[in-house]
C-alpha cells in the first residue's frame, strides 16, 4: 500500500493532456504510457541489488549513495538533507484539487481563485497531520481506497465506452492513424517522459522503510510488492488513457490541461451530476496525497524530521520534537511554509508544470549516480572477493535506469517546437533553478562540513545507531578537538546544536 498510495495521485488525472500537446499524437502518447513503467522497473531491480547489500538499513537512495560515494566524506548525505527540504513542498497535488474543486462547482478557473482554494486545502492537510497522527493515517488509508475504486470507476466506464453502451457515437475515432502529428523534437519527448514518471512516482517506497519490514526476506518482500503495485498501476494507467481517447477527441484533450477527467466524463454523462461524480473522487484523492505527503509515518516530514535528528538542519531539537500533539509539528509547518511559498510565488497558469519539471530534474542527478554507482560497487566486491549478490540486477535495468536519467537531463534544454512548450516563460528555467538547488546543497556542505568544523576546532563523526526492531540508522555529530575544550572529555555533540 506504501507504493501503491503515492503513485494513486493527481498524475494520472492530470498529465495525459499535457503529454499529448508534447508530443503531437495519440500512439506516441501510448508509447509513453508504456516505456515509463519500464524505466521504473530497471530502477526497481537496481533498488533491489542495493537492498541486498544493505538489508537493514531504511533510507533507500541515501543509503545507497552514500555506500557507493563515500568521499567527499557526508557529501552524500547533506545533499540529499538540502535538497529534500528545499523540494519538500506538495503543491502540485493542491493545484489539482483546486482546478477539480472549482470545475466541480462551475466556478471558472482564476489566478486568484485557483491559488486561494490550494492554499487553504494546503493547510486543511497540515492541520490534519498536525493534530493526529491517528486520524491523519486513518484518512489516508480511506482515501487510498477511494483512490483505488476511482480509477477502476474511470477503465469501467471507457470499457462501456468503446462498447458503444454510451452516447460517444464513434469511440474508435483517434485510434485511426494513431501517429499522426508525432514529434521528433527531444524537448517534448522529454517532457512527456517527466510527466510519466511523475504519475509513477513512488514505485521505491517501501526500500524506504526495508529496515522496518520483518519477514524471512525483507528483500524479496519489498522486491515483490514493488513489482505487483507498479504491473497493476501501469495497466490500470494504460488503460486509463484508453478511455480518455475512447470518449474525448484529440484537440480537446490536448489543450484540457489539468482537467482531463473531468472533461471524460462530461463527454459520457453530460453536464448532469454524473459527471460531477469522478471529478469529485479526483479533488478527494488529491487532498489524500496531501495528507499522504505530509503524514510523518509515510510522508516527507518523517525524513525532515529524521535529518534534523540526524544533526543536519539548524535547531534539530526544534524540528525532531513532537510537542504538544504527539506529532512532527515543525517539519509539517515548514512543508506548508515552502508550498504556500512556491504557489502564491508562481503564475497560476504555470505553476503545476513548473512545479512537477523542477522537483524532477535535482533527482535525475541522484537517479544517474545510483546507477553508475551500483557498478562502482560489484567492482570492489569483485576485488574484494565477495560474490555477487542474490537480487542482482541484469545490465540491462541498470542502462535503462541510467539512460533515462541522462535523456531527462540533457534534452529539456533544446528548445520545444513552438505551442509545444508546457509553461509560459523560458523552457529551460527549471533545470537552471534545480541546478541552483545543488549548486546551494554543495555550499551548504562546504560551510557546515567544512568551514565550520575549521573555525570551531571540531571534528565531523559518524555514529551508526541500532533502533528498535534491528534497523540501522546514521547520525553526524561533532567532536571537539582536546585543545578547544579544558574540561569536556570530547563528549560528541549535535552536528548543528540549539541555540
Amino acid at each position: 500500500m506504501l507504493n501503491v498510495g503515492q503513485m494513486l495521485g493527481a498524475g494520472i488525472y492530470s498529465v495525459p493532456g499535457v503529454i499529448l500537446n508534447s508530443v503531437g499524437s495519440i500512439g506516441l502518447l501510448f508509447v509513453f504510457w508504456l516505456l515509463a513503467p519500464l524505466f521504473a522497473l530497471g530502477g526497481l531491480m537496481v533498488y533491489s541489488e542495493y537492498a541486498s547489500m544493505f538489508p537493514k538499513r531504511s533510507g533507500a537512495e541515501v543509503v545507497y549513495l552514500e555506500q557507493a560515494y563515500p568521499r567527499p566524506r557526508f557529501l552524500v548525505p547533506v545533499m540529499f538533507a538540502v535538497s529534500s527540504v528545499l523540494l519538500s513542498f506538495s503543491a502540485t497535488n493542491s493545484i489539482v484539487f483546486a482546478q477539480y474543486a472549482l470545475t466541480i462547482f462551475d466556478v471558472p478557473i482564476t489566478p486568484a481563485s485557483q491559488t486561494i482554494i490550494a492554499v487553504a486545502v494546503c493547510a486543511v492537510g497540515m492541520a490534519l497531520v498536525a493534530l493526529s497522527t491517528k486520524w491523519s493515517l486513518r484518512a489516508v488509508n480511506f482515501l487510498t481506497g477511494l483512490k483505488v475504486l476511482s480509477l477502476v470507476f474511470l477503465v469501467f466506464t471507457g470499457a462501456l465506452v468503446l462498447a458503444g453502451f454510451t452516447r460517444i457515437r464513434d469511440p474508435y475515432a483517434n485510434f485511426r492513424s494513431p501517429f499522426s502529428g508525432s514529434t521528433a523534437n527531444p524537448n517534448s519527448l522529454a517532457t512527456a517522459l517527466v510527466k510519466t514518471n511523475y504519475a509513477f512516482s513512488g514505485w521505491h517506497n517501501a526500500f524506504n522503510v526495508i529496515g522496518e519490514v520483518h519477514t524471512r526476506d525483507p528483500v524479496r518482500t519489498v522486491r515483490k510488492a514493488g513489482l505487483l503495485s507498479l504491473l497493476l498501476l501501469a495497466c490500470l494507467f494504460f488503460f486509463a488513457n484508453v478511455a480518455y481517447v475512447a470518449a474525448v477527441p484529440k484537440d480537446e484533450i490536448s489543450n484540457s490541461g489539468q482537467l482531463i477527467a473531468a472533461l471524460f466524463f462530461q463527454r459520457v454523462f453530460g453536464e448532469g451530476f454524473a459527471a460531477k461524480s469522478l471529478p469529485i473522487m479526483v479533488a478527494l484523492s488529491c487532498f489524500g496525497n496531501i495528507v499522504f505527503i505530509f503524514c510523518q509515518t509515510v510522508g516527507q516530514t518523517r525524513v525532515l524530521r529524521e535529518i534534523a535528528r540526524q544533526g543536519l538542519l539548524p535547531y534539530p531539537r526544534f524540528f525532531a520534537s513532537t510537542k504538544p500533539f504527539g506529532t512532527p509539528l515543525a517539519p509539517v509547518c515548514l512543508k506548508y511554509l515552502l508550498t504556500v511559498f512556491v504557489i502564491v510565488g508562481l503564475p497560476a497558469r504555470d505553476a503545476f508544470n513548473f512545479l512537477l519539471d523542477l522537483s524532477s530534474y535535482p533527482n535525475l542527478v541522484f537517479n544517474a549516480a545510483t546507477a553508475i554507482g551500483l557498478w562502482l560497487l560489484r567492482g570492489r566486491r569483485r576485488l574484494a572477493g565477495l560474490a555477487p549478490m542474490k537480487y542482482r540486477a541484469r545490465n540491462i535495468y541498470v542502462s535503462l535506469y541510467l539512460l533515462s536519467a541522462i535523456f531527462l537531463l540533457i534534452m529539456p534544454w533544446v528548445p520545444p517546437e513552438p505551442g509545444h512548450g508546457d509553461v509560459s516563460f523560458w523552457h529551460a528555467t527549471y533545470c537552471v533553478v534545480g541546478l541552483g538547488i545543488l549548486a546551494l546543497c554543495g555550499f551548504y556542505y562546504w560551510l557546515w562540513i567544512v568551514v565550520l568544523p575549521r573555525l570551531g576546532g571540531y571534528t565531523i563523526v559518524e555514529e551508526v545507531e541500532q533502533l528498535e526492531g534491528g534497523a540501522l540508522t546514521a547520525r553526524l555529530t561533532r567532536k571537539y578537538h582536546s585543545s578547544v575544550v579544558d574540561i569536556d572529555t570530547g563528549e560528541q555533540q549535535p552536528l548543528i546544536g540549539d541555540t
